[in-house]
């Protein structure tokens, strides 16, 4: 498995621990439909919450969260839609970023809920 990958997944491991240390209950890792994949899929106060994880060692090119540009945002929106389709859920949805910064056995995590809106 390329390092890269090895990284992503430390990334979500840290990042779906926050999120169940919060109270959200991790509904669906991974998910994807066709091309189309989402992170993480939570659930907490009758809020589906879909989450893109972000995780790098340095910011030499910017922020974790930088990285989640227009393009992804309408990936990650059109994922959400099949999701909502699926399993009917008629309430609301929110989109988050939990940024990983890893270096070594250490790590910073930002959680940054609501942070798009999808476009078109």
């Amino acid at each position: 498995m390329a390092v890269h990958n090895d990284l992503g997944r430390r990334g979500e491991a840290i990042a779906k621990a926050h999120l169940e240390s919060l109270g959200y209950e991790i509904l669906e890792e991974n998910w994807t439909h066709g091309k189309l994949e989402v992170d993480l899929i939570a659930y907490k106060n009758g809020i589906i919450v879909f989450i893109e994880v972000k995780t790098r060692t340095g910011t030499g090119f910017g922020q974790p969260e930088d990285f989640v540009d227009d393009r992804k945002q309408k990936l990650l929106a059109e994922a959400a839609d099949e999701y909502i389709y699926l399993m009917n859920h008629k309430s609301e949805v929110r989109f988050d970023i939990v940024s990983v910064l890893l270096k070594a056995e250490e790590y910073k995590l930002n959680h940054i809920e609501d942070a798009f809106w999808p476009i078109g």
